[in-house]
């Protein structure tokens, strides 16, 4: 995180008077609404007034709906800030509380997972049967000698197997380690080398969009380079033919052949403080920080947060449209869904193909109750027209959510207008893959405001402050912090505790991870977006550092600097400013390589969508780029203080 803190203050845009209010039916059946019943309060504001002062009992109440082996001794300890434990000396596994616990009751024999192909087929797995499934892959890993705390890697398109795959790592206290399949080989690779990785999940291939991805190619190249990869497990996905090195490939299928169907491989007692896993996110170095969750907390935070947020109950059909590489799909498709038996949607395809509204016909043929998606898709989807959501039943849906990015108000009344039949509530989240669970939202009991993220969630004391921590009042720009630690926050980065700490000291005693934001007289949020040098693109974060670090090393560049430029539909866009090496020539054809070198180095999520040839860059005395400055004046915006500006 970066450590010279800026932040320009704008005016807050004008959001709509109007509030929406849920109907009666959807604040009666509410489960936060019969949590706080049981406390004694009607009246939301008294009941969050009280979990600020008695978080320790809620979070005691929501982990006791839990399976544990052994209990925990205290809800919260803290004694070496910043780090703390949660549940400490509990012993759980939140594989056990995603399958094992539902076998023998009537869970076992519901829908799972409903998953369809990019070319439309389908699959569903029983909880029962994803039991079975994960129980056999489990014993693949123990018969490879993976054991508690060895690391598996897994880079796979979304098919029901990377569930599996998933579940049977943590069902043996083997933290998994997913790697979303856009990203490249060298993505891979540096991932895979720095959390040590033993054993790396991969397929054949996987579809998107009607492409092909040659995944195991991909993976080979990052595996030649990792020491430490010593078996391959390769599903077949696509029937490519692909490399197999023996001894270290082996497909899947053959090795599940000698498993038998009734396979139980137990779950192994963690304690509530253990990897669960680590997952990779851009910061503002070019190095991804292995952002690190535990079992017991994690379990907690994303189970409450599943059933109090989106009121999901046993019988809902709940699909999150997120890929399992990011942090959403870890939370919100497989453990938090899970954990409240919930029926899941697996989607392998894209929004717009084979038509623009294949999002639609997934909600109207599977009856999905609650949709859980990102702004990105629901602008793109915008440019269609109301004409193709209507000529679908989507009479199903009673609760709409959005992630990964703020929501602006025009493409928040669209969605609650076209595909919540003008009526539904919008969950507007915020949250990251560091906190690992929703921090800022509405529930279906609080009235809505158009671009808002809403209140914090109970428990959760957050605030908007100056560099200094000092609050800067209502509807005034400044830096979002979290005050008190919450049971799904990230405990490290894997192998840098000391990069870990910048979240707690950036500004003083405070949890801050760089978003700037607004709170206005209602308690109401606005999230304005990143502080740092990060780029959120679709809702997924790419540092600054690693786009440029990709272009240097191309043997024409000397210097470059990446920025985000807004985009109505990704978020952010992609623009680098590129300065060559003397005697290089610029041209568009260099300007289409250097373009296809950064799609190769760090994945297609990367690729500018602009590229600038330059022969400067405004630099500190000191010669480091000032992309504030660069920022600021391709977008004609006011520089601020420029006074380390070599002139």
């Amino acid at each position: 995180m970066s450590s010279n803190l800026s932040f320009e203050n704008t005016d807050s845009f004008l959001i709509e008077d109007r509030l929406f209010v849920p109907s009666d039916d959807v604040v009666k059946n509410a489960n936060i609404t019969a949590y706080m019943k049981s406390k004694g309060f009607d009246d939301y504001e008294a009941f969050y007034r009280w979990s600020l002062a008695n978080s320790f009992e809620f979070w005691d109440d929501m982990a006791k709906e839990l399976h544990w082996f052994e209990p925990w001794k205290s809800t919260f300890e803290w004694t070496n800030k910043p780090f703390f434990k949660w549940f400490t000396d509990g012993k759980f596994n939140i594989v056990y509380n995603c399958l094992d616990r539902y076998i023998g009751t009537p869970t076992q024999d519901k829908i799972a997972f409903y998953w369809e192909a990019d070319d439309g087929s389908t699959r569903t797995l029983t909880y029962k049967e994803l039991y079975t499934l994960t129980n056999r892959m489990a014993k693949v890993l123990q018969n490879m000698g993976v054991k508690k705390g060895d690391v598996v890697a897994i880079y796979m398109p979304l098919i029901p197997e990377l569930v599996a795959a998933v579940l049977a790592s943590a069902r043996l206290g083997a933290p998994h380690m997913v790697v979303f399949g856009g990203f490249a080989a060298s993505s891979l690779r540096d991932r895979m080398i720095d959390c040590k990785a033993k054993v790396l999940f991969t397929a054949d291939g996987g579809y998107r969009g009607n492409k092909v991805i040659e995944l195991k190619k991909i993976a080979d190249e990052a595996v030649a380079e990792t020491p430490t990869i010593e078996k391959t497990i390769v599903v077949r996905r696509t029937g490519l033919e692909v490399a197999m090195k023996q001894g270290r490939d082996m497909y899947l299928d053959d090795l599940l052949k000698e498993i038998p169907e009734d396979t139980v491989v137990p779950c192994e007692p963690m304690d509530s403080e253990d990897i669960l896993y680590i997952l990779y996110t851009s910061g503002s170095t070019g190095k991804p920080k292995g952002v690190v969750h535990v079992h017991g907390g994690y379990a907690v935070g994303t189970y409450a947060t599943t059933k109090l947020v989106f009121d999901i109950k046993p019988s809902d059909i709940f699909w999150c449209t997120a890929d399992i590489g990011w942090v959403t799909g870890h939370s919100y498709t497989i453990y938090g869904p899970m954990m409240n038996a919930a029926t899941i949607v697996l989607f392998e395809g894209t929004p717009t193909y084979p038509a623009a509204d294949r999002f639609w016909s997934i909600v109207e043929r599977f009856k999905v109750n609650i949709i859980y998606t990102a702004p990105t898709a629901i602008r793109s989807l915008m440019r269609f027209g109301e004409e193709l959501p209507a000529k679908h039943d989507l009479t199903s849906l009673r609760l709409l959510g959005t992630v990964g990015e703020p929501i602006n108000p025009e493409a928040w009344m669209w969605y609650r207008k076209n595909i919540g039949r003008d009526e539904l509530p919008i969950v507007d989240t915020w949250w990251q893959t560091e906190t690992g669970m929703i921090l800022i939202t509405p529930t279906p009991i609080l009235p809505l405001k158009p671009g808002s993220a809403s209140r914090p969630f109970p428990t959760i004391e957050a605030d908007v402050v100056d560099k200094n921590g000092k609050a800067v009042g209502k509807d005034k720009g400044g830096f979002l912090i979290i005050r008190h630690p919450w049971p799904a926050q990230m405990r490290t980065i894997f192998g840098d505790p000391a990069r870990y700490q910048t979240y707690w000291d950036t500004i003083p005693d405070v949890y801050f991870a760089g978003d700037a934001a607004t709170m206005d007289s209602m308690g109401y949020f606005r999230i304005q977006g990143r502080v740092d040098d990060v780029i959120k693109v679709s809702g997924h974060r790419l540092g600054s550092m690693e786009i440029e670090s990709s272009l240097v090393s191309h043997p024409k560049v000397a210097e470059a600097a990446a920025i985000g430029k807004p985009d109505e539909i990704k978020g952010e866009r992609v623009k680098v400013f590129v300065i060559l090496k003397n005697g290089v020539e610029p041209s568009d054809e260099l300007a289409k390589e250097l373009k296809n070198h950064v799609r190769a180095l760090v994945g297609s999520l990367a690729t500018p969508d602009e590229l600038e040839f330059v022969l400067s860059l405004p630099k500190t005395r000191s010669g480091k780029i000032m992309r504030r400055v660069v920022r600021a004046r391709e977008l004609g915006e006011p520089e601020g203080d420029i006074t380390t500006l070599d002139a």
